[in-house]
């Protein structure tokens, strides 16, 4: 996916999150993406490449 996203953009992912959200805020980019769940503040770290193939679309 060739999806435009920068630092602090909400993004909507494909598994929701188990508080049952599925939109997040990017909070760091690098070779490593952090995001945070928009509902329960929670981060998930993962590699660029996963979360390309999870990546549903940009808010």
């Amino acid at each position: 996916m060739d999806a435009k996203y920068d630092l602090h953009s909400l993004v909507e992912m494909k598994k929701d999150h188990p508080c049952g959200n599925n939109k997040f805020e990017i909070v760091r980019m690098g070779a490593d993406i952090k995001i945070k769940c928009t509902n329960c503040d929670r981060t998930i770290m993962m590699p660029r490449r996963d979360f390309n193939k999870r990546l549903k679309k940009v808010l």
